[in-house]
């Protein structure tokens, strides 16, 4: 009986893993569909062919972003380059404090949690990555690493979009 049972449990895993495994599907390349663009309180997603200019961040293992604070005006679509000068991985993400804060701690209890977004980029060791955001809504707002301890350390910037001359 206990021969059977194993049988059994055998043919159950090879028939779940044909059932339900894709490892010999064709997938999209990541990114493919552009993201659907959603009004955040601190813009929305840009078009790259929009960008009138570029802003260079530069994030280091002493858990700072150089500079800490950028200026635009409401309505620029800017393409902020993010340099990772340190060793270790670092993002950054977009949003106003209480935004950051919430994703701070849902990132702490949960920290292999894989996530993307248009308003984040993540940035491996000597790498550079870009965000490409329309500042459409005037207001003071924030960047940050979240990554568990970097955001604690104080991983953080500002950004002031001030209000379109009308």
């Amino acid at each position: 009986m206990k021969t059977i049972k194993f049988i059994a449990a055998c043919a159950l895993l090879v028939s779940a893993g044909a059932t339900f495994g894709h490892e010999g599907a064709t997938h999209a390349p990541a990114h493919a569909a552009e993201p659907a663009k959603e009004q955040t309180a601190w813009g929305i997603a840009g078009d790259a062919a929009a960008v009138q200019r570029t802003i260079t961040l530069r994030m280091t293992d002493a858990m700072r972003f150089e500079p800490n604070h950028i200026e635009v005006r409401e309505g620029d679509t800017v393409r902020l380059r993010v340099e990772n000068q340190g060793r270790l991985m670092h993002e950054i993400v977009l949003g106003t404090q209480a935004d950051l804060d919430a994703h701070a701690e849902m990132m702490r209890k949960h920290p292999g949690m894989e996530h993307d977004a248009p308003s984040m980029a993540h940035v491996a060791p000597g790498k550079q990555g870009d965000i490409v955001w329309q500042f459409n809504r005037p207001g003071n707002f924030d960047f940050a690493c979240l990554i568990e301890g970097h955001y604690q350390a104080g991983m953080t910037g500002t950004i002031t979009v001030r209000p379109r001359a009308r």
